[in-house]
């Protein structure tokens, strides 16, 4: 929380326009309507990550309030190929071509990260102040991202329907569980409440305002599988007909 208010109040100070604060679309989680939008309420984290998120997104919107330039972008889960460090959506990727998919209420936002990518550069035109853009991207249920990772690797995931009661109790007991011994899979509370919780986001105006378009999920998901298997952290047997070009 500290570090991104000393970067955006140093950025502010500097003079730069624009100062782009790259959000989430968690702030608004659990959500209170069928739609997210920017201007959605802000939700009330239950843990500590969850609250320094919102004071940094409130610190970033006070800024907003006194005509500073400052940008805020809102993206969802975010998959493609090239990640550093593997976040949850890609996580949950592996997890659930290696353990299967759990299929209960709620579902995801995805967007690519090359979507994504165009989108905070085209964020960098002077002289346009305060601005937020909504990127939630593609909204699936979680039987329709099983049947999106079907589709490109050609091959059956396994499912298992549960529900959001009983994922948020083994959501609990597994992240006891992880206080104890190291388990890995990303299923933790607080990723189930934004699991069981998520609605479609209202993307229209940032596509429009900064003509951007959005590739095909299948071929986000696609290039996701068959990087997690190029750099070793899916076995290619998991991704079908997809290690055709693993190999190459």
């Amino acid at each position: 929380m500290t570090g991104a208010k000393n970067v955006l109040g140093q950025a502010v100070e500097l003079g730069l326009d624009p100062v782009v604060h790259v959000s989430t679309i968690g702030v608004f989680v659990p959500p209170s309507g069928p739609v997210i939008t920017t201007e959605s309420p802000l939700s009330t984290p239950r843990n500590e990550y969850g609250r320094t998120k919102i004071s940094a997104e409130r610190y970033a919107r006070g800024l907003q309030e006194q005509g500073m330039p400052v940008t805020i972008v809102y993206p969802s889960g975010v998959a493609g190929p090239c990640q550093p460090s593997l976040d949850a959506l890609m996580e949950g990727l592996r997890a659930g071509l290696e353990q299967g998919w759990p299929i209960t209420e709620g579902g995801v936002n995805i967007v690519d990260v090359r979507d994504l990518a165009v989108v905070l550069a085209r964020c960098l035109e002077p002289g346009r102040g305060p601005r937020r853009f909504m990127l939630g991207g593609h909204y699936l249920t979680w039987s329709q991202l099983a049947d999106v990772c079907d589709e490109v690797t050609g091959s059956r995931c396994r499912r298992f329907r549960i529900h959001r009661a009983v994922l948020r109790g083994a959501a609990a007991v597994g992240d006891a569980m992880k206080l104890i011994k190291e388990i890995d899979y990303p299923l933790t509370r607080d990723a189930v409440e934004m699991m069981v919780t998520m609605v479609r986001t209202y993307d229209t105006p940032t596509l429009e305002a900064l003509g951007v378009g959005l590739r095909p999920v299948h071929e986000t998901v696609a290039d996701a599988l068959r990087w997690l298997a190029q750099e070793g952290h899916l076995d290619a047997g998991r991704v079908g007909r997809l290690a055709d070009s693993v190999a190459r």
